[in-house]
């Protein structure tokens, strides 16, 4: 469980007021070519404009496969706190401090890399059978990430922008051997108490990568932030994923597309356990607006180029609310 004193539950505290349900579009992801694979890429591609989120339906990954590795995630989470910590260098345990830099909240973690190197002698028994879970459903959750890119692509007009290997250029960054992606299991316990009716459970912020995609065990918690920059919640589903546009796709897009920004709030008696997979690109990737989409700017670059290394360092130094973005603009 997640342990915090007082004064750090009254620094996630929030006012208990629930927020409007948000108009989350759906793409179907399996749609046949022609009209309606047409179709699934516009409101592919108008979702990402509108809120830079959206709901994928079709998307081929196996409902066993999830209820098993959300079974087992679960399962892990209840275990005692010392077995839990003992996991640290494996699983990539952490419970309340999210980053370095003082963000706090209701919530315990595992974080792993996806294709780490994890010799089976150096793992206990009891783990190997969840992390091998865990590895089959990002495997999975992968290929339908590549493919939302895909459709993506699509819809921009870019499909043939690719390298000649089958993938376009927005695929190609995710899909790759030494692509930076990760996957994060969240678990947040319910609330702790009465006098804190509603916490944060993870701060507001936009994710750094490409892409985003979620899953959520059917319990409410996540919200988004509207263009007008007032908050929805977002209702469960529990045979969809969520896909959400990252700082980098914003950069690629020249903006088109909006880097969403979200968090996760407690306020229920009900555990919420979700796996977030991370789509980033290689490190040495250099990153700029694809030329293909300048011409609506007449041309201008709104990002000066970058590496993913260098954006993801810069990253680690702000807090998550803080607009990273703001340092690579061109002035």
């Amino acid at each position: 469980m997640v342990v915090l004193a007082k004064g750090e539950l009254e620094q996630i505290a929030l006012p208990a007021a629930a927020p409007p349900r948000a108009d989350v579009r759906s793409v179907d992801l399996s749609a046949p070519a022609g009209p309606a694979r047409e179709a699934a890429a516009r409101a592919l591609v108008a979702a990402c404009e509108e809120h830079g989120f959206f709901r994928v339906t079709g998307h081929g990954v196996p409902a066993e496969l999830v209820r098993a590795a959300e079974a087992a995630a679960a399962g892990f989470f209840a275990r005692p706190q010392g077995e839990k910590d003992g996991e640290a260098p494996t699983l990539g345990y952490g419970s309340k401090r999210i980053g370095g830099n003082g963000d706090l909240g209701w919530v315990e973690y595992l974080l792993l890399g996806v294709n780490p190197a994890v010799p089976a002698a150096s793992a206990s028994s009891s783990t190997l059978p969840l992390r091998g879970l865990l590895d089959e459903y990002t495997v999975a959750v992968r290929r339908m990430a590549c493919a939302v890119l895909e459709l993506m692509a699509e819809g921009l007009g870019i499909a043939g922008a690719g390298d000649g290997d089958g993938d376009t250029v927005l695929a190609r960054l995710v899909a790759r051997a030494d692509s930076d992606c990760m996957l994060r299991v969240n678990h947040y316990p319910p609330r702790p108490a009465l006098n804190y009716p509603c916490l944060t459970g993870f701060g507001e912020h936009t994710d750094p990568q490409i892409i985003s995609v979620l899953r959520a065990n059917g319990t409410s918690g996540l919200e988004v932030a509207l263009r007008d920059g007032a908050w929805a919640s977002v209702p469960p589903d529990g045979d969809a994923f969520f896909v959400n546009v990252g700082d980098t796709l914003q950069v690629l897009t020249n903006g088109r597309f909006r880097s969403v920004r979200h968090r996760v709030v407690v306020n229920s008696e009900k555990s919420r356990v979700s796996m977030i997979f991370f789509g980033g690109p290689p490190p040495d990737e250099r990153l700029a607006p694809l030329p293909q989409l300048l011409g609506d700017d007449g041309g201008r670059s709104r990002y000066r180029d970058f590496t993913w290394s260098e954006f993801k360092t810069s990253g680690c130094r702000t807090r998550l609310a803080e607009d990273r973005l703001s340092r690579f603009e061109k002035q």
